[in-house]
């Protein structure tokens, strides 16, 4: 399990996984609409806390990595705090084989709906920074501008 994803993913989420708790999280979800936009919340936070269920009791045993934690859950988009969650979640991983497995399954799991995981590739090259990507098997949201060829 690569720590860089896995500070990415989980960031935006630490505020509520560890000021919250699970039954907040729960409520929040089936308080919220049907749009698309909340189901793939909602899948996200059911990932992100499967990831944390596991993930925690290595945190808590480990005093750096509780303040790593704490520290982008004060601040998701600091790029400071997130290197320092990434050094300790790798130290984390690396003396657990396992929990690194298994936390590597549960990213890697298809969604409650039977449609694989969703997996973004985008290279930037050339210039103006012209975007060069191929999506396949699936539903693109959002504006593609430009010569696009899929």
């Amino acid at each position: 399990m690569d720590p860089a994803t896995l500070t990415a993913f989980l960031a935006p989420f630490l505020p509520a996984l560890i000021k919250l708790g699970g039954k907040v999280l729960e409520g929040a979800a089936a308080k919220s609409g049907e749009t698309a936009g909340t189901k793939l919340t909602e899948k996200a936070l059911d990932k992100a806390k499967a990831i944390w269920d596991k993930l925690h009791p290595k945190v808590e045993a480990k005093e750096s990595a509780k303040e790593a934690v704490e520290d982008v859950a004060k601040a998701p988009d600091d790029a400071d705090s997130q290197a320092a969650l990434r050094v300790q979640l790798k130290k984390i991983l690396e003396a657990d084989p396992g929990l690194a497995e298994a936390i590597a399954k549960i990213m890697e799991e298809d969604a409650p709906d039977g449609t694989p995981g969703t997996q973004i590739v985008q290279h930037v090259t050339g210039n103006q920074n012209q975007v060069i990507g191929q999506v396949t098997g699936g539903t693109v949201f959002g504006n593609v501008t430009g010569d696009v060829t899929l």
